[in-house]
């Protein structure tokens, strides 16, 4: 029993648990309506897969309800997300971006589908037609759980009557709840229920939606022991096992009147009534047969999740332990393993050095290649705050940003184990004169698009707020498919979920790429990496570095702003891949970096916007002001590295490393 009970502490392994145990029929995980079609890479079809891949971060952050619309005339495409009233903001954000994808693989060329599934505490739709606040009754679809309640208990008539009362109750209290939440559990005794309606929908809607669908059930599937009805405005489950998680506003029934009830009162306590003349309807011994065997059950699978997750829980949670170390296991290399991989460090397998150490190139024992980052001896943190680190860094998971596979922490040795990216940095092709001649137009967009989504992954996606503080071609790496993936966190500052800014004394980076507010007054915040992005953006398009440019004695920004005013534009585009692409494509970015490097940081556009504004046409941008001028660039060293002689241009291939992050 002690250990039932921990399982069901567990949100999440119930959930997994119950989906083995309890076979659903299910009609249809993601419903694509016949409501009209698309063709494919139509703008429809654009407009629908960016506004699905853009809204599970925004409905996690939002509480767990978004809607959103994008797009002109016939080609706009709404959509809307809602989580399940109980999931933290990280669940949520990862139920609806798996959702979503589901929908955009499954729904082809549809031009309107939705997916309320059983096993997916969430709701993501979308159409070629306005539907927020509207209630919507088709289709509907519903699942059982096969099991027959007759097997469960003898006294049919005494268990549907509380029943019914349950679902009465659970919808009212869903449908009067608020303009950000509508949603309602509720337990009698082994009967347990969930009801939600989005909460644009009104009370009478929502109240109207939740009975059809208890209606719809009875007449489908009354006499099993679960199961849910659902369409695209409100969804409705019961069961005889928990599959939520209770709080104090959960709707309890029980199964005889509390002393406090008064006759005022009656009317709301009927079944209680009903009930305590009827003591012997459900005995002690009916509820041991419903709830050992589904006890038991659990208990086996929950048992068998457990064992498979082990390991992937060891990678996500640090354990209280006094020493931390076995959260940690999974990611940490022998020495004498890593000493192997490089051939003991060997300067022909050196790929690079930078202020806070080395890195190598090694090959494990299965053939896998690795860079490994020597850290210097004299970098100022202990053990445990060296571990915290390794942790916050293994749990940013995008495929824009180098991968932290482990580390190494061992005599006086402190090794990062990364991913290995084949093509080096951005600067060695951008800046080369040879090289930059295969960056086509195509591969040039393809890696500011990238580097965009990783910069909107580490300020809004990740479970973590992350300000990279040292955006730059040298610190952008290219897999063997030219995909960007960011790299050399070692000046980035962790930020709390509410923080959006803070400052410093110690003024460190890049001139050039740093904001105007960071270098005069030590300020920085998400819109200093928006900055430094847009000097990347007008790197790459011309293909020319920040502290190199000159033009008839202007530099890049002022070059750049002249043309884009005088409406010239394709004068920045490197000739290289001038005429290898779009011309509209070349002038939006020209103007989408324009508007990052604005001197008012609060003129500069977030990077969800950026990521909109750079994978559909239709957004419209608005007029920059005059960017800030910066001083020639010369480096300013990294923190780590001050009394350091390399300089920034020596800070180039795998250059990879911990962040030096500090919670806010």
């Amino acid at each position: 029993m002690i250990f039932y009970q921990q399982m069901m502490d567990a949100k999440q392994l119930v959930l997994v648990c119950c989906l083995l145990v309890f076979s659903f029929r299910l009609t249809s995980a993601q419903t694509c309506l016949d409501t009209g079609n698309f063709t494919t890479n139509s703008r429809f079809g654009r407009n629908r897969d960016d506004i699905l891949t853009s809204i599970p971060a925004n409905v996690s952050i939002n509480g767990g309800f978004f809607n959103a619309s994008i797009g002109q005339g016939p080609d706009r495409v709404y959509a809307q997300a809602l989580c399940r009233g109980d999931l933290d903001e990280q669940d949520c954000f990862t139920y609806v971006n798996f959702t979503a994808h589901q929908l955009i693989s499954s729904c082809k060329n549809q031009k309107a589908a939705f997916s309320w599934d059983g096993g997916i505490p969430c709701l993501v739709r979308y159409s070629n037609e306005s539907f927020f606040g509207v209630l919507v009754l088709e289709p509907i679809q519903e699942a059982i759980n096969p099991n027959a309640i007759s097997d469960a208990t003898s006294n049919l008539t005494l268990f549907y009557q509380i029943w019914g009362e349950l679902m009465e109750a659970v919808a009212t209290k869903a449908s009067m709840g608020s303009s950000r939440l509508k949603y309602a559990t509720g337990v009698a005794e082994e009967i347990q229920a969930l009801m939600q309606c989005p909460p644009d929908l009104s009370q009478s809607d929502c109240l109207t939606c939740l009975r059809t669908l208890v209606r719809r059930y009875t007449a489908c599937c009354r006499g099993y022991q679960g199961g849910y009805v659902e369409t695209p405005s409100c969804r409705m489950r019961w069961d005889l096992y928990t599959f939520f998680t209770p709080t104090a506003d959960t709707v309890q029934i029980s199964l005889s009147p509390s002393p406090s009830d008064s006759p005022a009162d009656s009317s709301t306590n009927k079944t209680s009534e009903t009930i305590k003349d009827n003591k012997k309807g459900i005995s002690s011994g009916t509820v041991t047969i419903i709830v050992v065997p589904v006890m038991v059950l659990v208990a086996i699978v929950a048992f068998i999740c457990i064992l498979l997750r082990k390991r992937k829980k060891a990678k996500q949670e640090m354990n209280n332990n006094e020493d931390g170390m076995e959260s940690l296991e999974s990611l940490q290399f022998q020495l004498k393993s890593v000493r192997k991989a490089t051939n003991n460090f060997s300067e022909d397998n050196m790929l690079g050095q930078g202020g806070f150490g080395a890195v190598y190139k090694g090959r494990l024992d299965d053939g896998q290649e690795i860079a490994v980052k020597r850290l210097f001896l004299v970098s100022g943190h202990g053990d445990e705050e060296f571990k915290n680190e390794v942790m916050v860094m293994a749990r940013l998971q995008h495929r824009n940003l180098v991968r932290l596979k482990g580390f190494c922490l061992e005599r006086k040795e402190r090794l990062l184990i990364f991913e290995y990216v084949p093509n080096s940095s951005l600067d060695q092709f951008l800046f080369d004169p040879i090289k930059r001649q295969r960056l086509d137009w195509n591969t040039r967009y393809k890696i500011i698009i990238g580097i965009a989504r990783g910069l909107l992954y580490l300020q809004e996606d990740s479970r973590y707020r992350i300000i990279h503080r040292d955006l730059k071609a040298a610190n952008i790496l290219l897999d063997d498919e030219m995909a960007p993936k960011i790299s050399d966190f070692g000046m980035a500052r962790l930020f709390g979920a509410d923080q959006t800014r803070d400052d410093t004394r110690r003024v460190a980076g890049t001139y050039g790429y740093m904001a105007p507010e960071y270098v005069k007054h030590g300020k920085f915040s998400v819109k200093s990496d928006v900055y430094s992005f847009g000097v990347l953006i007008l790197e790459i398009i011309s293909g020319d570095k920040i502290s190199h440019f000159r033009n008839n004695g202007a530099d890049l920004l002022t070059y750049a702003w002249r043309n884009w005013r005088e409406g010239t534009s394709l004068n920045l585009v490197d000739e290289y891949s001038r005429g290898s692409g779009s011309r509209s494509e070349m002038t939006r970015s020209v103007h989408i970096g324009l508007l990052c490097v604005q001197e008012n940081d609060a003129n500069r556009p977030s990077m969800n916007s950026v990521v909109l504004m750079l994978s559909d046409t239709s957004v419209s941008m608005p007029v920059p002001s005059t960017p800030a001028f910066m001083i020639p660039a010369n480096t300013v060293q990294p923190e780590a590295s001050l009394s350091s002689n390399h300089n920034s241009d020596r800070f180039t291939k795998n250059e990879v490393t911990i962040s030096m992050l500090d919670p806010r």
